[in-house]
């Protein structure tokens, strides 16, 4: 097969968004063995240090208000979140992930991790930090900005 880029063999925008499609849908696929989406799992696992709204949660996510209800509703008629007042603020709700919740988030976990793993054990033992430490680099820098991860319309 050859290499997927429709210009430079170094076309960084279309080979960090194939390499981010191919990741999400593995990601994806093996969630679904667990009954929930990316996105839920993004939402079970910034609700699980609790003591944050569904708006900051939404924030942390990337997901907009719309969809942070309806994927609230999902995980809560799926009993793994519960929606309570918040002691300070009567118009917010605080999210808490029940018992079932972690269950289910532990293993998205472990679903996650065996996926990191796998994809990093594609490059020698040498060059994985690299890569990681480079990639996160330039996550917290340069590509910090306007439309990164954790702003309105995207999807981590």
């Amino acid at each position: 097969m050859t290499s997927p880029s429709p210009g430079r063999p170094s076309d960084l925008m279309f080979l960090l968004s194939w390499a981010s499609h191919a990741l999400r849908a593995e990601h994806a696929a093996g969630l679904a063995e667990l009954g929930i989406s990316p996105r839920a799992h993004c939402v079970l696992a910034r609700a699980r240090v609790g003591g944050l709204t569904q708006r900051q949660i939404g924030e942390l996510c990337g997901v907009d208000k719309t969809t942070m209800v309806v994927t609230l509703d999902q995980l809560e008629a799926a009993g793994l979140v519960r929606r309570v007042p918040s002691p300070t603020d009567r118009r917010a709700r605080l999210v808490e992930v029940t018992p079932p919740g972690e269950r289910i988030l532990d293993q998205a976990q472990e679903i996650a991790a065996r996926l990191e793993q796998d994809v990093l054990a594609a490059l020698p033992e040498a060059e994985r930090e690299v890569f990681l430490r480079a990639v996160q680099r330039l996550v917290g820098e340069r590509l910090s900005g306007a439309g990164a991860c954790g702003t309105a319309g995207s999807v981590c």
